[in-house]
């Protein structure tokens, strides 16, 4: 996601990372009680997955994460006028750049005066899985967020 903000940027094309909470907390991570702990937090996920994209941080409850759908890995794109263009349940770099390069072809579309009405499309897209790279993640919150997700989910 880093390389596709990067890749969009002289084209107007803005990309924060919204910080909620740790999905699967640990003794290194563990569930946020502070704007403070929420604060250091994302500076070490900043840190480590080297993310240079601006990160935004939700209030301590959530309410952003929950007024956009709650699901853990997310991504939308929104228009300059705030409409939704795209919705995404899950974050992959592929339909994420897709979806962009369709919608500015619109908008040079519509530079050129082409008459353009917009319509809805639901799909299905495919995602790469890396379980070693998701238990890397997990180890990295301790070893209670691994137990914890092998116990929930079997892994």
């Amino acid at each position: 996601m880093n390389a596709i903000a990067a890749r969009y940027r002289d084209r107007e094309v803005g990309s924060i990372f919204l910080y909620t909470h740790e999905a699967h907390p640990g003794e290194y991570y563990p569930h946020l009680t502070s704007m403070e702990q929420k604060f250091q937090h994302a500076q070490a996920l900043r840190d480590v997955y080297g993310v240079t994209r601006q990160i935004v941080l939700d209030s301590l409850d959530g309410a952003c994460h929950r007024a956009y759908g709650g699901n853990p890995n997310m991504t939308w794109i929104f228009n300059r006028s705030g409409l939704v263009l795209y919705k995404s349940d899950w974050t992959d770099a592929n339909s994420v750049e897709a979806a962009l390069q369709y919608y500015l072809d619109v908008q040079e579309r519509r530079q050129a005066r082409e008459r353009l009405a917009p319509f809805k499309v639901e799909r299905v897209d495919y995602r790469n899985t890396d379980r070693e790279q998701f238990f890397a993640g997990l180890e990295r919150n301790g070893p209670r967020a691994v137990e914890e997700y092998k116990r929930a989910f079997g892994g």
